[in-house]
């Protein structure tokens, strides 16, 4: 008999969702649905609102990539300006947001993603979280990774005011420029982050790739899809999460276009289905066929993998040392192993790293100069950055005072939709099988979405279709009518 298994919440990752796994009468596979069952709009929080005003809103958004909402934002209010800021407003910026993506990076990696390997999907469930993973690794690392994420957030509150809910970056750059005393005490944290981004290497090089079970299941084809890649590149073609031209790779890692982030409703098309809150982009000159991988496919991925497929290598140098290892580990570029999204974050995290050190040492980033007044009159502009999660996107359009009339947010996460649920029902297949399955087996079902460090809350923004709903009148303890809608279609 057909059967259906839920795994719901689905676990180690930020918002709701859950999967439906269906299975034929044999027992194995028929279909899966990821599924994400909440709604945020936040689309339409914003309209009518001064465009001045949305880097301070947007940071709400989410707590996890606040940051990320709050450069993109200036950035597309300084493009509804058409401002341009001052360097040391730039490099303020690229300060904070790489603390924003050094701290974001280990977060995942320690609390949410390490446990999938650091105990393991065969350990007690009660031991498969960041608790069981120091029982390993042990207390002083755990000690390190709260230092080291503390500093990452404390370098953001310096700059911006606050490390979760950011205020500094305005149109026309910062609202206040670093003083010499904040500069020196960035620099100390950033010596201590690098240090603790190579150590962070050695745990994955220890522990998960020097173990073949491990290595085995990174390399193995449950965890494996052939897409499109996307990702910001600097003028070097390096991997930039600030700035640059967004450049897609196909399958086979030639380059298939670069693009101007104002041009993006050229290039990405996005498709609604009736049963996720999420919508599934892809790219329009390939088309959408459905949730399938290939060249035909117009699916593609962003994210730490799909940065480092899509670049010619890393702005620093201990980031391109790793970057080299990494691709000779695969022997092949594009890499299109999922599971390897969580070794190219940790080698990202080591770029922050380094690029909060360098920027803390630049002299010219404590300039008073960190603002150019807006003068023009708003129109429309589009910001881009790579947040932790991958591309971001938003684009506002003002009236001539400036007042938000359209808001639209292609957020990392639902850029991965399609992905995801992929990657989900190929594991479920190859994993399940003549209707035996367990709990270590869904708990690897749930790696498959866990290496895309999904964000699923502000990543919903459509409503498809109507929600159900059932309303009973009880009056004594009786019920004596029921309305509803939508109940059963």
């Amino acid at each position: 008999m057909a059967q259906k298994i839920t795994i719901s919440p689905i676990t180690r990752l930020e918002g709701h969702g859950k999967i439906d796994i269906f299975l034929d009468d044999q027992g194995n596979v028929s279909d899966t649905y990821f599924q994400v069952v909440e709604l945020r709009g936040f689309e339409k929080f914003c309209q009518g609102r001064p465009v001045e005003e949305l880097p301070r809103i947007m940071p709400k958004i989410c707590g996890v990539c606040p940051g990320a909402h709050h450069m993109a934002s200036s950035k597309a209010a300084d493009a509804v300006y058409n401002v341009k800021i001052p360097t040391a407003a730039r490099k303020l910026r690229e300060l904070f947001y790489n603390a924003h993506i050094a701290h974001s990076h280990i977060l995942h990696f320690f609390a949410l993603a390490a446990p999938d390997f650091i105990p393991g999907a065969e350990a007690d469930p009660a031991r498969r979280n960041v608790i069981g993973l120091i029982d390993v690794v042990g207390k002083d690392v755990g000690v390190e990774v709260l230092k080291n994420r503390g500093y990452a957030q404390k370098i953001q509150g310096i700059i911006a005011g606050h490390p979760i809910h950011p205020v500094a970056s305005i149109p026309g750059g910062m609202s206040k420029p670093l003083t010499g005393d904040e500069r020196k005490e960035i620099e100390q944290m950033g010596r201590s982050l690098v240090a603790f981004a190579q150590k962070s290497l050695k745990i994955f090089e220890d522990l998960v790739l020097a173990n073949k079970k491990y290595a085995d299941l990174i390399l193995s084809d449950i965890y494996h899809h052939e897409t499109y890649y996307a990702g910001l590149v600097d003028t070097k073609g390096h991997v930039n999460f600030y700035d640059g031209r967004i450049r897609v790779v196909g399958p086979n890692g030639k380059e298939f276009v670069t693009f101007d982030a104002a041009d993006y409703l050229q290039h990405i098309g996005e498709r609604v289905e009736p049963w996720s809150y999420l919508k599934f982009p892809y790219l329009k000159a390939v088309g959408w066929k459905g949730l399938v991988d290939g060249p035909e496919s117009g699916v593609y991925r962003v994210n730490s993998l799909a940065r480092l497929n899509v670049a010619e290598g890393m702005a620093t140098p201990l980031a391109q040392e790793a970057y080299e290892k990494f691709f000779a580990f695969f022997g092949l570029k594009p890499v299109h192993n999922t599971l390897a999204f969580h070794w190219a974050r940790l080698i990202e995290s080591l770029f922050a790293c380094e690029e909060v050190l360098r920027l803390s040492q630049d002299p010219e980033i404590t300039d008073p100069k960190v603002r150019t007044l807006p003068t023009e009159k708003p129109t429309e502009g589009v910001g881009v950055v790579e947040a932790a999660r991958g591309t971001l996107y938003h684009h506002y359009i003002t009236d001539d005072q400036g007042i938000v009339k359209k808001v639209n947010l292609i957020v990392a996460t639902v850029q991965n939709n399609a992905a995801m649920g992929m990657s989900v029902k190929k594991a479920a297949g190859k994993l399940i099988k003549n209707g035996e399955v367990d709990n270590r087996l869904l708990d690897m079902v749930e790696m498959a979405f866990r290496a895309y460090d999904p964000c699923l809350a502000c990543a919903t923004h459509c409503l498809p279709g109507q929600m159900p709903l059932e309303v009973r009148l009880i009056r004594r303890g009786e019920p004596v009518r029921v309305l509803a809608r939508n109940i059963g279609k």
